[in-house]
Formats: structure tokens, sequence, C-alpha cells
């Protein structure tokens, strides 16, 4: 495992959309635990392939509950429901925070690392997570949903 360079705002790979996975082999498996690593490393609850550089549609999520840290290959959003707004803030723009209006509940289909089906329905922080994280994966980062742009401090 290794822990990767999570790209900025301003790298045109953050605004591409990520190519399926169509094999789940060695190469696949170790880099969900490449960015697994990184996410932990720098104190995430979710990131995408893509902010490491890679154009393809893999998810990390660890929200610290009862899921534990869920890697995701494939991830799409197959149902939503009801919308909040809530501050956000992003490890490819760090020192931003915004808030972002989403849905409240969402159900997300993807694979396992093991190639399983999994759908999971989703509240809260975890939702908030995978729409964020699927969104990477669309070209689409928070500031463009943000309806308030916060800077903080580094």
């Amino acid at each position: 495992m290794a822990i990767r360079i999570i790209r900025r705002e301003g790298d045109p790979v953050l605004r591409e959309k990520a190519r399926d996975v169509r094999e789940i082999n060695t190469q696949i498996l170790a880099l969900l635990d490449d960015m697994a690593e990184t996410m932990n490393d720098a104190e995430g609850v979710g990131l995408a392939a893509t902010q490491i550089g890679i154009s393809k549609r893999l998810i990390v999520v660890d929200i610290k509950d009862e899921h534990g840290l869920l890697k995701l290959i494939n991830p799409v959003i197959i149902h939503r429901e009801g919308r909040e707004s809530a501050v956000e803030g992003c490890l490819s723009l760090p020192g931003v925070a915004g808030e972002v209006e989403r849905d409240a509940t969402v159900t997300v289909r993807a694979l396992t690392p093991e190639g399983e089906e999994k759908v999971i329905c989703a509240t809260g922080l975890l939702a908030r997570a995978f729409q964020h994280e699927i969104d990477h994966l669309d070209g689409i980062l928070f500031v463009d949903r943000a309806t308030r742009i916060i800077e903080k401090e580094d």
C-alpha cells in the first residue's frame, strides 16, 4: 500500500468523467487499498480515484460508522429522496468549505472488491459522502454545487 498525491483544484483530471472499471484485478484491488490509505492519511471521509489522478469509477468512504471502510467499484445512485443543506470540504480544495444542498437519502449500487453487487441506503453524512465522491467521478466539485463558499484558514 502507498499514500498517493491528492490532486488539487485546477488539475484537469478532476474535471474528467471517470471510466467504468471493466475487470476487478490485482491492480484495482491495490488501487483501492492505496486510496483508503491516502484518505486516512489526509483525515478525510471519502476519496475518489480521480483525486489521485486515476480516471476510474472507484471510491472509498469511511465515516467511522457501522459500515466501516467502504471500497466501491462503479457506484451509481439508484434512488434519491429529500433535500438538506450542510457545509462540505474536500481534500482537493484545502482551506475551502461551502454550503451544499444534496439529497437527504440516497441508495447506491456498486460492486465490492470481491465482485459482488452491494446496495446501500444511506442518510446523513454517509449519503452526503456518497454524493460528493460520485460527483468527483463525473468531474463535478462541491464548489460547483455550493450555494455559499467559506474560506477557512489553514
